[in-house]
């Protein structure tokens, strides 16, 4: 069994990037001439922090950055309205055709991993850990209105009610949670509090003794004193989400990567976006442990560079 991560760690790792969702969950307007990224909620802060670094350094460039779902954001980016989608899932067959459909070319960049986090109150005694079937006892649609006790899930868990917080179907999260808890993307009770804002479910996971919900780590992270991590069992015993067992892939099935979807369209056309991304990869190695999520390994971010260097430069006036 691993260690839960204390809190000097979880302090280290928010330390200096206590990010705020200040930005609405609905597309803001676009800058004129800027770059607009929209897409998933979990991908967001990283992309903000990004943007921010970028007009430090290289200040004058517009950037509406945005989150409203991995899914509702391909739906944008595949209609030609974004430059970048952020994303927490690939993207799917049905996806892949709208973009065909529209003539958008696009390039897909790992840019981190990430774990899916399952938490719960602080003041939940009874649960340490939770294994993958008492997860899908859980969250199968065959559980609405049926699975609604702690006792249900667990013998020897209280008879107490269980409220359920998760993401919204517009998130890759559900989707990716779903596949891989569930057996079927996009399947589950509809009976919780959904939403595609982490900061909104953890508020209200923080506010309700009797709350189990699920987000991306880097939520966790921004409010690991607030909430309580649970070990996920998939049949080799209660394991914790860590840098260790993330990269070692033990903690399992709940790891997954996080992109970046750039649009070849904006790579030609906006002369920013090859700057805006080339300096969010260069730099996100030197400040992503600040966040909770995991970095890939050196040369993918190298190979990744590399690609970028060897496509068409846009032309000097930004016109497409």
């Amino acid at each position: 069994m691993h260690v839960k991560p204390g809190p000097l760690l979880l302090i280290s790792l928010t330390l200096g990037l206590q990010l705020a969702f200040t930005s609405s969950a609905n597309a803001a307007e676009p800058a004129t001439g800027g770059l607009v990224i929209d897409g998933s909620s979990t991908v967001y802060p990283l992309t903000l922090e990004a943007m921010r670094r970028f007009q430090r350094a290289q200040p004058g460039h517009p950037i509406d950055v945005s989150f409203s779902g991995t899914s509702a954001g391909f739906r944008r980016f595949c209609a030609g309205e974004t430059d970048i989608n952020d994303a927490s899932r690939e993207m799917n067959s049905e996806e892949q055709a709208l973009c065909a459909e529209n003539g958008i070319g696009y390039r897909e960049i790992p840019l981190a991993m990430d774990a899916i986090t399952v938490v719960v109150h602080p003041s939940n005694d009874w649960a340490t850990d939770i294994t993958v079937e008492e997860l899908k006892k859980l969250w199968a649609p065959a559980a609405e209105g049926k699975v609604m006790q702690w006792s249900q899930v667990r013998a020897g868990w209280p008879d107490r009610p269980v409220k359920l917080f998760g993401r919204g179907q517009d998130s890759g999260t559900y989707d990716w949670f779903t596949e891989e808890v569930v057996g079927e993307a996009h399947r589950s009770r509809q009976d919780y509090t959904a939403s595609e804002n982490e900061e909104e479910l953890a508020a209200g996971i923080a506010a309700e003794p009797d709350a189990l919900g699920f987000f991306g780590i880097g939520a966790y992270h921004r409010h690991w004193d607030e909430l309580k991590l649970l070990a996920i069992d998939s049949g080799k015993g209660p394991v914790y989400p860590t840098l260790d067992t993330v990269s070692e892939a033990q903690y399992q099935p709940l790891t997954r990567p996080l992109f970046i979807y750039l649009s070849e369209r904006s790579l030609q056309g906006k002369p920013a976006t090859r700057a805006f991304v080339e300096h969010y990869l260069q730099g996100l190695p030197t400040w992503i442990h600040f966040t909770g999520f995991m970095p890939l390994r050196a040369e993918r971010y190298a190979q990744n560079l590399e690609a970028l260097s060897e496509a068409p430069a846009a032309n000097a006036t930004g016109a497409k």
